[in-house]
């Protein structure tokens, strides 16, 4: 004989009082729940007014959960029920396993596994199957973001030790993975893990090559751009030292230098798309930083963006043309 699915008709469920969710006699917008959802709830209120913790609210949950991955009253109450009867929680995160798959974008599935996650204290398998993860999904916000919680919160040298490594392999999957990009500079430079003076600049001139060769493979990768930017001002390098390198990328291809070679500067590969409107920006701050009559050079980059090479920004850069010739006569 088949169980029934309700909880009102299972014989077991019937010392639980069931408490409806409360609305207005005439609400102005109810919801329209699924009448299994309401079964559901209606008895998982009343199992939270008595205060149970049992292994029938563990199955509550998960059929509450199964449903509504974002009940955040279901996913707590059933991690005080795994602590209170001291339940497996190795069983609990192959089952966060197989959820963290299916809601990938639901935050509730990854506090509830950076709870477990306190308790078992075993991360580096943890770090496996976030990367089986970014097969599914890599520019997952939470996702990233457990990934450097559990980085950070143990901070242990052989948990760090393969992770520049991981992230090169996602950037050359997709150079243009924004959050792969920013785990590189959480990696290299929040980790802690080059504190030497000697270290540091190593890492710094490692880290300047890299981004510059992505940038001479895709100059139109924002990401990269971006990274740069975060180098030199994590460095405290003022942006007119790059002149060199970004010129070339505000240039045609028809205006290229032939047969330059610059280890340190590598220029635009064959084929790329130029002008870079993002090197033009570049250029631009620089010449701003630099003031007075630079102002005039920043001005008119700014214009030839408005004008051809980021015309969906054009009243951005017509109000950054104001401001620099104001700064000008001032």
């Amino acid at each position: 004989m088949t169980e029934p699915t309700r909880y009102a008709d299972r014989p077991e469920w019937s010392d639980v009082a069931p408490i409806e969710q409360y609305e207005n006699t005439n609400p102005l917008a109810p919801i329209f729940y699924t009448n299994e959802y309401k079964d559901a709830t209606n008895y998982f209120r009343g199992i939270v007014k008595i205060g149970e913790k049992s292994e029938r609210v563990l199955e509550l949950t998960e059929h509450i959960i199964r449903l509504n991955p974002a009940h955040y009253t279901a996913w707590q109450y059933r991690y005080e029920t795994l602590i209170a009867i001291d339940s497996d929680l190795g069983k609990e995160l192959k089952l966060m396993d197989e959820l963290a798959i299916t809601h990938l974008k639901t935050y509730q599935v990854w506090h509830h596994r950076r709870l477990l996650m306190l308790k078992i204290r075993k991360p580096f398998p943890e770090l496996e199957f976030i990367a089986r993860t970014f097969k599914v999904d890599a520019k997952n916000y939470h996702t990233w973001s457990y990934r450097q919680w559990l980085l950070a919160y143990f901070n242990d040298d052989e948990l760090w030790g393969a992770e520049l490594d991981f992230v090169e392999d996602l950037l050359y999957a997709d150079i243009r993975n924004n959050s792969a990009w920013h785990h590189r500079f959480f990696t290299v430079f929040q980790s802690g893990v080059h504190e030497g003076e000697e270290d540091r600049e190593r890492v710094l001139k490692r880290e300047m090559i890299y981004v510059k060769q992505s940038i001479s493979l895709v100059p139109n990768n924002a990401s990269a751009w971006n990274y740069l930017r975060g180098i030199l001002e994590q460095s405290s390098t003022p942006y007119s030292k790059m002149i060199t390198f970004v010129e070339p990328y505000t240039l045609s291809m028809d205006e290229q230098t032939a047969d330059l070679v610059d280890l340190d500067n590598p220029p635009p590969s064959k084929g790329a798309h130029l002008p870079c409107a993002l090197a033009i920006e570049f250029l631009a701050d620089i010449y701003e930083v630099q003031g007075g009559e630079s102002m005039l050079k920043a001005t008119e980059l700014w214009k030839s963006l408005g004008n051809e090479h980021d015309v969906a920004r054009k009243k951005y850069w017509e109000y950054r043309i104001r401001e620099g010739l104001r700064a000008l006569q001032a």
